[in-house]
Formats: C-alpha cells, structure tokens, sequence
C-alpha cells in the first residue's frame, strides 16, 4: 500500500535540496575565486565576490525551477469549465 504525499511535504523537501545545493554552489565559488585571485589576480577581492556571486545565482535559478515544477498545476489537476 502507498503512502500518499502531500504537496506540502514535497515542497519542504525540495527546500532543503535547495539549502544544501546552495551551501555547495555558495562555497565552490566562494573556493574558485579564492584560488583564482590568488593565483592570477595579485589578491584582488572581486574574484572572489564574482565567484561567490557565480555560485549564488547558480542555486537560485537551479532552486526556482525545482519549487516551481511544485506549484504549478498540472492539467490533468485543473479545474475545467464546462460551457
């Protein structure tokens, strides 16, 4: 027998998918322009912010089409006017 899930349950889940794909994006950037202004820019800070804003913008579009396929209703859930 299945256990029925609820749209509320689902969408929790796909925010904590989302926090944790952005601790890694947010963290990965932040390392890539750490390592490249290091290695390539004399220590400026702006590799750094660029790729701290790289990783951010990554999870955020990643993290907007995965709650959206959750909202949105599908046809086959619609309501359908009869006229």
């Amino acid at each position: 027998m299945a256990v029925p899930t609820f749209k509320e349950d689902e969408l929790g889940r796909r925010w904590d998918k989302c926090l944790a794909d952005a601790v890694i994006k947010l963290s990965g950037g932040l390392v890539i322009g750490a390592v490249s202004s290091l290695l390539l820019f004399k220590r400026r800070s702006w590799p750094v912010v660029l790729g701290t804003g790289f990783g951010i913008g990554l999870a955020y579009g990643h993290c907007e089409r995965d709650v959206a396929t959750v909202l949105t209703v599908s046809h086959s859930h619609a309501p359908q006017n009869k006229a």
